[in-house]
């Protein structure tokens, strides 16, 4: 990611959301049995010590066998070594050591881990920084290609599912969620014609192990839910789950350990990490950003300044606004305004987190203090969903990404050309606008859960909600596609900027 930490990123959102003298050298023979003996001698100490001193002297101990070149035993000492014990200095050197590790060991997940210390504050050189972003950038792009093979279903394979159980709430602050998840997944299945059963469990009135017993009763092959943030990241933290599980959500895990557990939802975090990419793909490296300032916001920001920096992208400003207040300040403050003109020698795109009544204000701010022209991105969340160009015209130039089910024209050339159509005009008749994105969702978790028996079906699967693919831990994420609004409509975007090769 990084020129500056994400530890740094949270304070810029909150303010800005912005060798000695050569001597004759022992044999090689001399300098290995030396550092064996050290290392084991250093090693067989830490265990008397305080946890802070012990952390550092088996720092040391995998430097010395690391140079020693034993990389396997290197790597199993800093893997177990508790850093958070370790001194701010020692804890860059633990992450540069570990990762480097990782890195030659083929160990993502070890590398990911290391490359945490890029988000707090610690003081580390420029070199450093590069390195560990780099290290990060490879672990990540590892995770994201799975072994479709690893993630198969043993029990699963080459079998039609025909029993699924859904966990859902009944009551409590996700019950409308439910209900509309619950809707798009009876409705899609009668349409289909899918003699596959449904059966729906309570979560509001039973634990999680309650609710597989009942499941295995019922002798369901599949479970889709849990809903709940909290109760997936408990999931994920087990070794297993009892039932192949499509979680409607995400853990707030680093990665999902739980064999046989995949997660899918509705991701605002994804969708920044893809207007990232884009506006890296068209050529800008100077963003600022305006989200709202809120927990929402700060979370979706990380993700976005994340993901920017990971491609090479710096932020001019970072920009957490009111989203009560009027958008004024904010734009002015994002566009380094000086007099009533924009100062953009170091701002080359805006990236926009906002909801339609605020976004609304934006286009015209940047007409006034003369940066019409500065490409702007956003996530789908400025979008309401229904044609209302009176009102959306003021959106006009906003580039943003979206669901097919809701940019049909622009995503697919028009709705009779979209995933599941049948199912879209039922679903779209009588739904509230503001509800429907999660209708597609229950459409693409039904389908996504009965190709859990064949993991290939599933991998970059045309769904309702976006192209879905795999990653390595079994999260599956979505492509969306892209709009602009023009006289107030979402319409195709027939030119996606000098990155471009058509």
């Amino acid at each position: 990611m990084k020129p500056i930490s994400r530890g740094l990123l949270a304070t810029a959102l909150a303010v800005l959301l912005l060798a000695g003298c050569a001597t004759q050298q022992p044999s090689p023979s001399v300098v290995d049995r030396a550092s064996d003996r050290d290392a084991g001698q250093l090693m067989g100490e830490a265990e008397s010590q305080s946890p802070a001193e012990a952390a550092r002297t088996r720092l040391k101990a995998a430097h010395i066998v690391a140079r020693q070149g034993n990389r396997e035993r290197a790597y199993e000492i800093t893997d177990n070594l508790d850093e958070s014990a370790l001194s701010a200095d020692d804890r860059v050197r633990w992450a540069l050591l570990h990762s480097e590790l990782g890195r030659a060991l083929e160990q993502p997940r070890a590398v990911t881990r290391a490359a945490r210390v890029l988000d707090d504050e610690l003081a580390m050189s420029s070199e450093q920084q590069k390195t560990l972003i780099e290290r990060r950038r490879w672990a990540r792009q590892a995770l994201d290609q799975p072994d479709l093979k690893s993630l198969a279903v043993p029990g699963l394979a080459g079998r039609k599912v025909e029993r699924i159980a859904v966990f859902l709430p009944e009551s409590g602050p996700l019950s409308n969620v439910a209900d509309t998840l619950k809707t798009a997944m009876q409705t899609h299945q009668d349409i289909s014609g899918d003699s596959t059963s449904l059966r729906f469990f309570d979560t509001s009135q039973a634990s999680l192990s309650e609710l597989y017993e009942q499941a295995r009763a019922m002798d369901a092959q599949i479970v889709i839910g849990p809903l709940s943030k909290d109760s997936v990241t408990r999931l994920e933290q087990r070794g297993s789950v009892p039932l192949p599980t499509l979680a409607l959500n995400y853990g707030e895990s680093d990665h999902n350990q739980a064999s046989q557990l995949f997660q899918y939802g509705l991701s605002a975090e994804d969708e920044a990490r893809q207007v990232a990419k884009r506006a890296s793909e068209e050529g800008h490296r100077q963003m600022s950003l305006m989200v709202p300032d809120n927990s929402w916001g700060q979370r979706v920001g990380e993700a976005f300044l994340d993901a920017w920096q990971n491609e090479g992208g710096s932020v001019a400003n970072a920009i957490r606004y009111n989203p009560e207040g009027n958008a004024n300040s904010a734009v002015k403050k994002a566009l380094s305004v000086s007099g009533e003109r924009a100062r953009l020698d170091n701002i080359d795109g805006l990236f926009l987190l906002a909801v339609p009544e605020y976004a609304r204000q934006v286009p015209s701010l940047l007409d006034y203090y003369y940066a019409s022209e500065l490409p702007t991105y956003a996530t789908s969340h400025l979008h309401e969903g229904i044609d209302q160009p009176r009102q959306d015209k003021n959106l006009d130039g906003i580039n943003f990404v979206d669901i097919p089910w809701q940019i049909p024209d622009a995503a697919v050339g028009g709705e009779e050309a979209l995933p599941f159509y049948n199912s879209y005009r039922a679903l779209s008749d009588d739904a509230d606008a503001s509800m429907f994105r999660l209708l597609a969702m229950g459409v693409d978790a039904y389908e996504a859960g009965t190709r859990l028996a064949d993991i290939n079906a599933l991998q970059n699967f045309q769904g309702a909600t976006g192209q879905l693919y795999l990653t390595a831990d079994g999260r599956i994420y979505r492509k969306l596609p892209w709009a602009q609004f023009q006289n107030g409509v979402p319409g195709a975007i027939l030119s996606s900027g000098p990155a471009s090769s058509e």
